[in-house]
């Protein structure tokens, strides 16, 4: 039976604290040799899957490794990011205030390298601008936007008062619910606000793929294309953009760099046909039993030519509206970091399938430009990353690799 995290820890803790410090050889464990297309065996598929890695970052977390960069992340001091839906009304009331918090506090970023820029929250949008083709299909992929929702989470508590963790949303819920019955879509005011406003008379599909990497996939516009009317969002500006923004038809929408001030509703454009299609249980579990992370990581954002837009794309076009459907700007739609916290809870999973490794310079594969062109040097554990005005200083690879070690302490449920 699966306990609950807070029961595990508990537990883990007395268990370990008879045992010996020397840690201890866990057992391996035995992946499917392949997705389940029944989304119910999925479903229990990856429950499994998960349900390991809770058991072995708690067992390592319990033990005593030299190995570890620091020791002050324990058993007792580990933070758990929930799913939103674990979340009482109280807690999600709490995130969507802190996030309005940010977005009214004065922007860090110097107008005169962003002139757009108008809050706190711009500042995260305008350091994936500058940075997008260094931080996806790189060799940075998964430790930047770790490393970047980190910081995200931590402006919200240091900034705006905020005592919870970064919540993720499980596509493989939605998936399965549809995206509009979901209660954390459902604009209420304990939701993250709902769908935009019904836009008619154009066209009802949308040309994805050229700005993820892979090739052209026809797909449903969505349901909803206006502002966001209702919850937290209704009266959200997006400030920044769009740099190349899909849009329904097949043309893209674009104000230059997308640096410029740009006022705007945030618009949202629910998609459930391409949740359901690219980010359900079975994908999930397919990206997970890749046998290398070069495999791994392709496979979550899309591998170019296969048609697949990959679990990554496919929470971003899912949410649909401007911002979430341009690679640029995505983190100025409040999802985004939803979003980037289960991206971040798949690579969690996968790399409690061996840490040691997964968390060493096995564990990183890619270049420093977008698939390799210009071709470029390789990423390694000494590779520095930044924020730029958002957060945080220039931090190196080697730091970012576990989520209990370097700078961080947390874990997920």
């Amino acid at each position: 039976m699966h306990l609950n995290t807070s029961i595990a820890l508990c537990l883990l803790a007395g268990a370990v604290s008879q045992a010996s410090p020397t840690p201890q050889k866990r057992a391996s464990i035995t992946l499917p040799t392949s997705a389940s297309t029944d989304i119910t065996e999925a479903v229990e598929q990856l429950a499994h899957i998960a349900s390991y890695a809770q058991d072995t970052w708690n067992t390592t977390l319990a033990g005593t490794n030299s190995k570890r960069k620091r020791g002050t992340c324990n058993i007792g001091n580990v933070s758990v990011r929930k799913e939103w839906n674990a979340l009482s009304n109280v807690e999600k009331k709490a995130y969507t205030d802190a996030v309005v918090c940010l977005q009214s506090k004065e922007a860090q970023t110097p107008t005169s390298l962003i002139p757009g820029v108008r809050s706190r929250f711009d500042d995260w949008v305008g350091a994936h601008i500058n940075q997008t083709r260094e931080i996806h299909y790189t060799g940075i992929f998964l430790a930047w936007h770790r490393y970047f929702t980190w910081e995200y989470e931590r402006a919200l508590q240091n900034e705006c008062n905020y005592t919870g963790t970064q919540p993720y949303w499980d596509w493989t819920q939605t998936a399965i619910t549809g995206l509009e019955n979901s209660s954390m879509l459902d604009g209420s005011e304990y939701s993250m606000s709902g769908n935009g406003a019904y836009v008619a008379n154009r066209s009802s599909t949308v040309v994805l793929g050229d700005s993820n990497g892979v090739d052209e996939i026809i797909a449903p516009a969505g349901t909803g294309g206006g502002c966001v009317t209702s919850g937290p969002f209704a009266n959200m500006t997006v400030n920044l953009g769009p740099v190349s923004l899909i849009v329904p038809g097949n043309s893209t929408e674009s104000n230059g760099d997308g640096l410029e001030y740009n006022p705007r509703c945030l618009k949202r454009d629910l998609t459930t046909e391409i949740n359901r299609r690219y980010a359900n249980a079975t994908s999930v579990v397919d990206t997970l039993i890749k046998d290398n992370v070069d495999q791994f990581q392709m496979t979550m954002q899309g591998m170019p030519d296969s048609g697949e837009l990959g679990i990554h794309g496919g929470g971003h076009f899912a949410m649909g509206g401007d911002p979430a459907r341009d690679l640029y700007i995505s983190p100025g739609e409040p999802l985004f970091f939803l979003h980037h916290a289960m991206i971040d809870r798949v690579w969690w999973m996968y790399q409690s399938f061996n840490i040691e490794a997964n968390t060493a310079a096995e564990g990183i594969s890619g270049t420093a430009t977008w698939l390799n062109e210009p071709a470029s040097a390789n990423t390694t554990l000494e590779t520095m990353l930044n924020l730029g005005y958002a957060a945080g200083e220039s931090i190196a690879m080697s730091e970012l690799m576990s989520t209990i070690d370097g700078p961080f302490c947390y874990a997920y449920e």
